[in-house]
């Protein structure tokens, strides 16, 4: 008999079943999918990286970053249970309107990692929306925690992030492999952290693949997990059927570090090596959506590696935009990937996987 999860609690929200579904963008995570993980008693999340065009494209109709998060969160939302948004920090020119789009919105959480997001608090007062960054260290979550104590916070949560994820990873490339990097060995320390500063729910991601897998890190001390894998391969989610069958497709040896060409990021992340935009050395065009740019000296908002250098450098916004859909007859796409996407051999409903995870738990509602 498979062991029944205890549902998580946080920021007063009880969750039935203790499985966030991870924030994949660009276009992976969006209202359909998150609707549907919420439906069945987990956490459904939506991506705010690109939104804007994603949305304006779905509709017909020119919205801005705002609109559309609160468009993506309401639908999210309208069939009940819990949904919030992932918020990458290196998106810096829609970072705060994406944040305050969703706690107007009624997010329930507002996850937030790729950098720390030090300052996420003081964008705009979060009312029932609680606040969780993602880690990889338990320093990470400490500094994390003395910022937001001085802006009158805490974290309602704290989502630790192993290297066997997929998305953008808060190690080196060499540090991905150390065994004291490994989810487990850097549990134990960030769980005593949490505690600390005053028993924030620690939920652990990266690697976490089966109902079993779930229970071992929950005997560890784990409130939770959070997969994006698993939920990649489900008919709900957003990314396109060519993405899916890759997935689906990948041996172990397909899976591989992006390193050259990197992300304009700065940080590692996972790819399928038959990616288009990987296996082709054409990768035009070069950066010219701007969703990474930093500021330059005069403060203006000009400068991302890609804009100049498509070699060393992936444009990962026409890439990853490409892989969901958008302008597919000019954009080569991108697939990333967590580590374990080699053992997902089909495409199954969100319903079916929940159940799954669950332990059986979780009777089917239809």
């Amino acid at each position: 008999m498979e062991q029944a999860l205890s549902p998580l609690t946080i920021k007063g929200k009880k969750i039935r079943v203790p499985i966030i579904q991870g924030g994949m963008g660009v276009g992976v995570s969006m209202h359909p999918l998150a609707a549907a993980v919420a439906r069945e008693g987990g956490v459904g999340i939506v991506s705010s990286a690109c939104i804007d065009r994603l949305v304006s494209k779905r509709t017909g109709k020119k919205v801005n970053t705002y609109d559309a998060v609160y468009e993506e969160m309401s639908l999210s939302k309208a069939s009940g249970g819990f949904a919030g948004l992932n918020i990458m920090v290196a998106l810096i020119k829609s970072y705060a309107d994406s944040v305050r789009a969703a706690i107007d919105a009624g997010a329930d959480f507002i996850i937030s990692g790729a950098g720390l997001p030090l300052n996420l608090p003081a964008i705009q007062p979060p009312k029932d929306t609680a606040l969780i960054p993602i880690v990889s260290s338990a320093r990470a979550l400490n500094l994390i925690c003395k910022k937001w104590e001085r802006l009158g916070h805490r974290p309602d949560a704290v989502v630790l992030e192993g290297p066997l994820a997929g998305g953008h990873l808060g190690f080196s490339t060499e540090g991905i492999t150390l065994e004291s990097n490994k989810l487990e060995n850097l549990l134990p320390p960030v769980k005593d952290m949490a505690m600390e500063h005053g028993d924030i729910p620690v939920i652990v991601a990266g690697g976490v693949y089966t109902h079993d897998d779930i229970v071992r890190f929950l005997e560890m001390g784990a409130d939770g997990v959070q997969m994006g894998t698993r939920f990649l391969a489900t008919e709900e989610c957003s990314a396109t059927a060519k993405y899916k069958q890759a997935v689906v497709n990948a041996k172990e040896s397909d899976i591989m570090i992006a390193q050259k060409p990197a992300s304009p990021c700065g940080l590692p992340f996972r790819v399928i090596k038959q990616s288009p935009m990987v296996a082709y050395p054409d990768r035009e065009p070069k950066c010219n959506k701007g969703y990474v740019l930093t500021r330059d000296d005069e403060g203006k908002f000009t400068q991302c590696p890609a804009k100049e250098n498509n070699v060393d450098y992936f444009c990962i916004c026409n890439g990853l935009l490409s892989s969901a859909g958008y302008n597919t007859d000019k954009e080569k796409p991108l697939y990333t990937v967590g580590t374990n996407a080699s053992r997902v051999d089909e495409i199954v409903s969100v319903e079916t996987l929940m159940h799954e995870l669950a332990g059986k738990a979780l009777a089917p509602t239809r």
